[in-house]
């Protein structure tokens, strides 16, 4: 059976931070990061305070030549996932596991597009509370990695992850279906991630308030739905297994969009309300909160360029 020795992880924000701390602490040298020149420079004279513990990473540049990784991790926004593709080229090779922790349902066949990787299993981040705020990233739960192959079997790549995963003390499940699991980790991005970066609310306004809670429950519907004519499965049992979820995370805590917003970066409308809205007019089901979603915060994107 395979086993994974070399990691190469692209993408340092609050995901690829909090299981790289984790990656770093058990492989050493055998973990790398790929960064471009400035990035290291900017890392290494700082660190990286992980829950106030500074980390420096095994840094690597995209142009340096080096043996293909056992395992390559994406923790990339999706906008980025094109030049990280570029970044990792050297760290690939025909044998790579790779794992990509995008949100949304269609980084992996971006990715397999661009190296035609068979290696590539089907995988998200769940239940994650990080904030990253500059060199800083905070959080009360690293949550869990889900993934699985497409079609379900326990290939030696799966076992291959979850000996890596069990040694290094990253919490995991092996989705029995994996497809349905990536449809309902979008539902939930495109419910409380876009809802909380309109309302610029931390999770504790949706524990507390069920009006705000109310409007991403209506959001996620729609995903519901348009997973009906997909095949993938979601049903309102889905939808209500995310109320306990987002009440274990800490009030203080923010997704990944809110952030975006409040440091004034691109979001992923695109692919949240964006993709919804491309589906909804592909199968003919209506998608007016998302539509609504999607103009808020295409708004609130282009705010950010007037003149101060």
């Amino acid at each position: 059976m395979k086993k994974i020795r070399k990691v190469t992880l692209v993408g340092l924000g609050a995901i690829g931070a909090a299981y790289g701390s984790l990656l770093h602490d058990s492989l050493a040298d055998s973990f790398q990061v790929v960064a471009n020149e400035e990035r290291i420079k900017r890392y290494q004279e700082k660190g990286i305070l992980i829950n106030e513990q500074p980390y420096y990473f095994n840094y690597i540049t995209p142009e340096a030549k080096t043996e293909p990784a056992d395992l390559v991790i994406f923790a990339v926004k999706n906008a980025e996932l094109p030049q990280a593709i570029k970044d990792a080229r050297h760290h690939v090779g025909s044998d790579t596991i790779i794992l990509s922790l995008l949100n949304g349902i269609s980084s992996e066949e971006e990715i397999y597009a661009a190296y035609h990787n068979e290696h590539i299993l089907y995988s998200m981040s769940v239940e994650i509370d990080a904030v990253r705020a500059h060199n800083e990233v905070r959080f009360t739960t690293r949550g869990r990695i889900e993934y699985g192959e497409m079609d379900n079997t326990l290939s030696d790549d799966v076992h291959a992850v979850k000996e890596l995963f069990e040694e290094i003390g990253i919490n995991y499940e092996i989705s029995r279906n994996i497809s349905h699991t990536m449809w309902w980790k979008f539902m939930i991005n495109v419910g409380i991630n876009q809802t909380s970066a309109v309302l610029k609310a931390p999770y504790g306004v949706f524990q507390s308030l069920p009006i705000a809670y109310e409007w991403v429950e209506s959001a996620m519907r729609e995903v519901v739905s348009l997973s009906e004519k997909t095949g993938t499965g979601l049903s309102e049992k889905d939808l209500k297994k995310f109320w306990p979820i987002i009440n274990n995370l800490s009030p203080n805590g923010k997704t990944s969009m809110l952030q975006d917003v409040e440091a004034g970066r691109k979001t992923e409308v695109e692919y949240f309300a964006g993709k919804v809205c491309e589906l909804g007019k592909k199968y003919g089901v209506p998608t007016p909160i998302n539509e609504q979603l999607y103009k808020m915060i295409r708004i609130i994107e282009e705010m950010e360029k007037l003149p101060k």
